[in-house]
């Protein structure tokens, strides 16, 4: 019988909210409800809670989001709407958040913890974003934060090449924060979590929106309309069809640029 997805919450004494991703059919792959139950979990913390934890079940991150739900683009709303607005939330979340990164972090695994404050990985890290091969155009946002952490130039690698980046590649380049053996990522992230938990957390808050602010991305709301209907067509040509079938039946897609 398959598992549904899920998502545990454990708040800890030490102030420590874990969230614990859970879809072991599809490697921890965020399906609506999962990326619901997520938002929820960031919205609600109790006063106590001072630091957040992401991490995957099964000693795998997140495999990405469910290309089942990648389909045409309503009138008014575009399939990943509701994920991007999640990892917005995460983002500017007052607490601080550490992602501990395992096994595989793909597309919106990767963009999941882009959008936490500190990433501590294990050795067995890959990353990669694939939306190339797939036929669809990744949000801005998503793409400033890949941006921030790497560099321009080497976002545009890992975007346009859809290639997969190991652990000490992630370390070098800036989107691993620290990498260990498997045996220690756990423990190091708690004792990162453990540590931002004990600062003042009107300080630790104040100085994230400070960031925040001075990095945010400096588009117009006619520059956002018009990426958005760039995302919009390419979420519904058959380009991005072909993608998600190439990638369900694990072949080579045969792309027509339409």
């Amino acid at each position: 019988m398959v598992q549904p997805s899920s998502l545990h919450v454990e708040d800890r004494d030490d102030g420590v909210r874990v969230l614990t991703l859970s879809n072991p059919a599809r490697r921890n792959a965020l399906d609506d409800s999962q990326v619901a139950r997520l938002d929820e979990a960031l919205a609600s913390a109790p006063g106590q809670v001072r630091a957040v934890l992401i991490r995957g079940a099964g000693g795998t991150f997140c495999s990405g989001y469910d290309l089942n739900l990648l389909a045409a683009p309503t009138e008014d709303r575009l399939p990943d709407d509701a994920l991007m607005a999640c990892f917005s939330r995460l983002e500017s979340l007052p607490l601080p958040s550490v992602a501990l990164v395992q096994g595989w972090a793909f597309g919106a695994g990767f963009d999941l913890a882009a959008s936490c404050d500190f990433r501590v990985g294990a050795e067995d890290v890959v990353f990669s974003m694939p939306p190339a091969r797939l036929g669809i155009v990744y949000s801005p946002d998503g793409l400033t934060r890949a941006a921030r952490l790497v560099g321009v130039a080497r976002a545009k690698n890992l975007f346009l090449t859809s290639r997969r980046l190991d652990a000490r590649e992630a370390l070098d380049w800036g989107l691993l924060d620290e990498c260990l053996p498997v045996a220690d990522a756990e423990a190091r992230a708690l004792e990162l979590c453990r540590t931002l938990a004990a600062q003042a957390p009107l300080a630790v808050a104040g100085m994230k929106e400070t960031f925040r602010l001075l990095t945010r991305p400096a588009l117009s709301e006619e520059e956002r309309t018009r990426l958005r209907e760039v995302r919009a067509r390419a979420f519904a040509s058959e380009d991005a069809r072909e993608g998600r079938a190439a990638f369900l039946e694990k072949r080579t897609p045969r792309f027509r640029g339409q």
